[in-house]
C-alpha cells in the first residue's frame, strides 16, 4: 500500500503542477451535485478505507515534498476507486468574506458522510464534487 500511495501522490502532484485542471479532472470521476444532494451514497467507511487514508497520510509525510490536501485527496480517491469503493472527491471554498489567501480552497474525500482525508474545522463549502461510482 505504501508504494501505491507514494506513486499516486507523486502522479497527483505532477498533474497539479504541470497540467491544467480541466484536462485531468475527469481522472477523478464524474461530476455530482454539491451539498446534501451530492453526499456520497456509500453507507460509511470500512476499516480498509480508513487504512488506505492513513497509508496516504503516512506516505505524504515521508516524501520530501510538501503535499497538501489536493494531492492527498486525489491519491486516496484513486486508491478507493481501484478497489471498487464509492467515494466522493470534493473541492470546497471558504465564503467570500472569509477568504484570506492560500487556504481559501480545500480538498477532501468522503465515504458516506464521513471524511476520510482532509477533515478541517474551517467552513469550506463544497463547490465541486466527483465520484467514480454511482449506486444503482
Amino acid at each position: 500500500m505504501s508504494l501505491e500511495a507514494i506513486t499516486l501522490l507523486l502522479a497527483a502532484r505532477l498533474l497539479i503542477v504541470a497540467v491544467p485542471f480541466g484536462r485531468w479532472r475527469r481522472l477523478l470521476g464524474q461530476p455530482v451535485s454539491g451539498g446534501e444532494a451530492g453526499a456520497c451514497p456509500a453507507p460509511g467507511p470500512d476499516p480498509v478505507d480508513r487504512y488506505l487514508a492513513r497509508a496516504v497520510d503516512r506516505a505524504a509525510d515521508r516524501l520530501p515534498l510538501q503535499l497538501k490536501c489536493l494531492p492527498r485527496a486525489m491519491a486516496l480517491h484513486w486508491m478507493l476507486g481501484r478497489r471498487g469503493r464509492v467515494s466522493r472527491f470534493v473541492i470546497g471554498a471558504l465564503p467570500t468574506s472569509s477568504r484570506a489567501g492560500s487556504h481559501d480552497l480545500h480538498a477532501w474525500v468522503e465515504v458516506g458522510r464521513v471524511f476520510l482525508i482532509g477533515q478541517t474545522d474551517s467552513l469550506h463549502a463544497p463547490v465541486f464534487s466527483l465520484m467514480f461510482t454511482t449506486p444503482e
